[in-house]
């Protein structure tokens, strides 16, 4: 599902701001394998910072990098400030991985990057549409596909900074499909 190269440029330039408040592009990781997540303090998915940091720890040193992009859009799941979610990152799972300020991955205030993101890969490998009947089942109201459907949703991105793939919220980090695909694009 890779995109063309002025998707990539422009995926690549969208202004960034890092947890700390320091600027930042996609471009300045263009040469790595870059993993993209929408996380969330407070959500059933949560423990998935765990895995998380297990496989960044474990292919860091051949150029991959998750990303985490902590939203507050699923029933307000990341309320606490950029200071209150990298302490609680760093507290309870030793997230190493860099974090970016908090932004909306949804709605009219999506920021500029999800956009993107959601236009190159509308959909997600995984049981999104299973995820989504439990939520329903929930009596919790969803986001229509292709936006993002919840927390946890990972975008992969390739060295040239194209995606790569999507994965629904309930792909765990250290499932055999997506480790696979991390493996494929490093090997490149």
């Amino acid at each position: 599902m890779a995109t063309s190269s002025s998707q990539a440029a422009a995926l690549g330039g969208i202004p960034l701001k890092q947890i700390d408040g320091s600027p930042r592009t996609l471009d300045e990781y263009r040469g790595e394998v870059l993993l993209l997540v929408n996380v969330a303090s407070k959500c059933g998915l949560t423990p998935q910072y765990e895995a998380l940091e297990r496989i960044y720890r474990r292919f860091r040193d051949r150029k991959f990098r998750i990303l985490g992009f902590p939203a507050n859009d699923f029933l307000q799941q990341e309320p606490g400030s950029d200071q209150d979610i990298q302490s609680f990152c760093k507290s309870t799972y030793d997230v190493s991985f860099p974090l970016f300020s908090k932004i909306s991955v949804v709605g009219e205030s999506q920021h500029p990057l999800y956009r993107a993101l959601v236009q190159a890969a509308p959909t997600s490998q995984g049981d999104a549409e299973g995820f989504r009947q439990r939520l329903v089942g929930y009596g919790i109201a969803t986001n229509p596909a292709p936006g993002i459907l919840w927390n946890f949703e990972k975008f992969l991105i390739d060295r040239e900074g194209r995606v790569s793939a999507r994965f629904a919220p309930s792909v765990e980090p250290e499932d055999a499909v997506l480790i696979g695909a991390i493996e494929r694009l490093l090997s490149h």
